[in-house]
């Protein structure tokens, strides 16, 4: 069997601080199984940097001149995680056998993309790294973690359990992928629908390398609820049947008041009237909102807007110096030796 041809995708935003240390550790990687015979010499490691705000770009674009194995992929403005690793996924695939996704901060445990590899050559398409525990989770995010996956199960939608995005996926994968152009993005939940055969590798978590997570919890919650409305119309469902569980209950509470005024035992009173109209107008401003919020949606789909935005493409054309000064080539990320400098690929 011909050794495949692996391109490792890593989105970045904001990863000076770790991203010297994540180059070394994937360069060192994909050179040990380069040595095994386990993929192509033509495997890279590519990273898309993600609208940075410092100089996460340099870092890469400096390590791709050292380096002839890491590539870099700059978009044009910060377009959120998912669809920075579309915009990797989308142009390694082009030129790769299989791919890994993987987080800059390399909580992932790296060693098992060899299990990966070995997956992909026995004939599986798509192979999950998840993860055999969350005991390194605080008590909030862990219980938080499993109430998402049971709620979005109940709701019909197929995830893999402690997954996040840290898997292989074939080129024939990536193509099917490529055809479900839905603007709002939810790969954990997509990926499983393409139907390829599949296995699961386990893998314990590490803590992060350096520097801050960019999943903090408001963060975590608009993930899950995009993540949510995006496979799903049951929190809708959910409303039209409070609202009819509300109205049969007024109902009710309707004619057991008719039957006081009958019998002339009625009382004015303030409590029971604003509490009610303010129990209902909850129920309906959150109705509107959520209806709203699937409408808001359906607006975005039907503009069909790109997802990503390309500035300097690093993987696909020839490198050139032009594009950072030599002073920007003398700081201190320039010292990670990787080889002579190149100009082209």
């Amino acid at each position: 069997m011909t050794n495949p041809v692996l391109t490792i995708v890593v989105p970045c935003y904001n990863e000076e601080a770790v991203l010297p240390d994540t180059i070394h550790q994937l360069n060192g990687l994909l050179e040990g199984m380069l040595g095994d015979d386990l993929v192509s010499d033509k495997s890279k490691i590519l990273f898309v940097d993600d609208g940075s705000r410092d100089r996460t770009w340099q870092i890469i674009y400096k390590q791709s001149l050292n380096n002839p194995k890491v590539r870099g992929l700059k978009l044009a403005k910060n377009a959120g995680h998912q669809n920075a690793l579309l915009a990797g996924l989308t142009a390694a695939g082009k030129v790769s056998d299989c791919t890994v996704s993987i987080d800059a901060d390399l909580q992932d445990d790296i060693a098992v993309i060899r299990e990966f590899i070995l997956k992909f050559r026995e004939g599986y398409d798509i192979v999950y790294g998840v993860r055999k525990k969350r005991d390194r989770d605080t008590f909030f995010k862990r219980n938080t973690a499993q109430g998402f996956y049971k709620i979005m199960k109940k709701m019909g939608v197929d995830l893999i359990y402690n997954h996040a995005d840290f898997r292989l996926m074939s080129k024939r994968a990536l193509e099917e992928l490529q055809r479900y152009e839905e603007t709002n993005l939810f790969l954990r939940g997509i990926v499983p629908l393409l139907g390829f055969k599949t296995a699961n590798v386990y893998y314990d978590r590490k803590e992060r390398l350096a520097g801050e997570t960019k999943y903090p919890l408001k963060k975590m919650l608009a993930f899950s609820f995009e993540g949510i409305t995006s496979f799903s119309v049951t929190p809708i469902r959910m409303v039209l049947a409070l609202g009819i569980g509300s109205f049969c209950i007024s109902f009710l509470f309707g004619l057991y008041f008719l039957g006081l005024r009958y019998f002339g035992e009625t009382e004015t009173g303030w409590t029971s009237l604003i509490t009610s109209i303010w129990m209902l107008g909850g129920l309906q401003l959150t109705a509107i909102g959520l209806v709203g919020e699937y409408i808001g949606k359906i607006y975005k789909e039907t503009k069909r807007r790109p997802k990503f935005s390309i500035e300097i493409d690093a993987f696909n054309l020839p490198i050139s110096r032009h594009l950072i000064t030599d002073g920007d080539l003398d700081d201190e990320h320039a010292d990670i030796p990787f080889g002579t400098l190149s100009e082209t690929n």
